[in-house]
């Protein structure tokens, strides 16, 4: 690290290079267990890969903040000619799918990006990522204040269209055009 400059540390997901083998699920299942490293049980991993084996489509997520509500978001995406669905990315412990729900306690999981003591080089899903699709991060905070302004604006745009959809954000886009 940089001496007391604060940092953000980050797993950089390529959805492309995933193969489903679900080596990063055991890995942090494993790692979570009481007492550590005793058993496997998928359903505590902090990170699971959303799996379509007949369209050959993978994608690692880790678990983020609970909501109670359900999203009413269910659009799909294009990457490199295959059709992912909006919930295949989202990061949340929600009512509408049992993922990142601790299955005895009913507690809601969330990545801690395996912060142990002693702490741990990198997460342990990134050490047994043998297609590289998991790759682990740390950057100082500035650097993230110094991405450019067209970073800054696509990363708006994205926002908006997962929030909005994408019809609404063309139709928003389109009327104001031709109000200027």
């Amino acid at each position: 690290m940089n001496g007391g400059a604060k940092t953000v540390k980050e797993i950089v997901i390529d959805v492309g290079k995933c193969t489903g083998c679900r080596a990063c699920e055991m890995a942090c299942s494993a790692f979570h267990a009481k007492p550590r490293y005793s058993s496997v049980n998928p359903a505590r991993s902090r990170i699971r890969v959303v799996c379509d084996e007949i369209n050959d489509e993978y994608v690692p997520v880790r678990a983020g903040n609970l909501t109670r509500a359900e999203c009413d978001g269910r659009h799909f995406y294009q990457i490199e000619g295959k059709r992912y669905s909006e919930c295949s990315f989202c990061r949340a412990s929600c009512p509408s799918r049992d993922f990142f729900i601790e299955p005895d306690s009913g507690l809601p999981l969330k990545c801690d990006m395996c912060e142990d003591e002693p702490p741990l080089a990198e997460p342990l899903c990134v050490t047994v990522c043998e297609a590289q699709c998991l790759v682990y991060r740390e950057r100082p905070l500035e650097a993230a204040a110094d991405q450019s302004a067209g970073e800054a604006a696509e990363r708006g745009v994205v926002a908006l269209v997962q929030q909005h959809g994408l019809a609404a954000v063309i139709e928003h886009l389109q009327r104001r055009a031709r109000a200027a």
